[in-house]
């Protein structure tokens, strides 16, 4: 994939702040998304360091992302673990070229929606944030394949499910008007028979994954990163 102009990532912070601005009327306010410049600054210094995978597999998104031991996961697929935990969908935005852009991804891999259920924020905003996440991935580079995991049920939010069905449901919507959105839906296979989450994939919090859990994710996802890797 060639590298991106200047131009380019110009345009891509044009349309974030273009599509942010919808969420300045949001109910819930945004948390500062300057609370993770730390997260970033060491990200950048461990790419100073290492070896950073051209056409990658970038990973974003909270502390599902970050608990993922994705390299060991996928071992045969260039991974980029960029997760930062505790972020919420409108934290990515602005942060959309430290974490995904300066790497100039095939692929792009995001999870959010969990954090912001539980602060109290609806479906709508939450999906708007995920669409204006995903819009300026592609207005720097309309080729990059876009991952989108669903919103996942846990025992500690279980009260909230039905709002993160909800966001879930618009996020699969949207995928389906786009070539090159897709939607992952992780969060089905985390339900048992009796339609409640599975406890054994959860630790002691009742929110955060087992190495179960992460299995299950591995298996519902792998095969659609090498589909994607392979189309290529």
């Amino acid at each position: 994939m060639a590298a991106r102009t200047t131009t380019s990532r110009l345009i891509a912070f044009g349309a974030v702040a273009a599509l942010w601005a919808p969420s300045l009327g949001a109910q819930v306010a945004d948390p500062d998304p300057q609370r993770f410049a730390e997260d970033f600054e060491e990200f950048a210094a461990w790419d100073a360091k290492n070896y950073v995978p051209e056409d990658g597999i970038v990973m974003v998104g909270s502390s599902s992302i970050v608990r993922w031991n994705s390299a060991e996961a996928f071992p045969d697929l260039p991974i980029i673990n960029r997760g930062f935990g505790g972020s919420q969908a409108s934290d990515a935005i602005p942060w959309v070229e430290e974490a995904v852009l300066k790497y100039d991804p095939a692929i792009v891999v995001y999870y959010e929606g969990d954090n912001d259920t539980e602060a109290g924020k609806g479906a709508e905003q939450i999906f708007e944030d995920i669409r204006t996440f995903t819009e300026a991935v592609l207005a720097a580079d309309p080729t990059t394949q876009v991952v989108l995991l669903s919103v996942k049920p846990s025992p500690r939010r279980w009260q909230w499910w039905s709002v993160m069905q909800d966001t879930n449901a618009m996020i699969r919507r949207y995928a389906d008007t786009l070539p090159t959105v897709h939607y992952v839906d992780v969060g089905t296979p985390m339900l048992g028979a009796d339609g409640q989450p599975m406890t054994h994939l959860y630790v002691e919090d009742r929110l955060h994954m087992t190495p179960a859990g992460y299995e299950v994710w591995n298996r519902v996802l792998g095969p659609v990163l090498r589909r994607l890797q392979d189309d290529r």
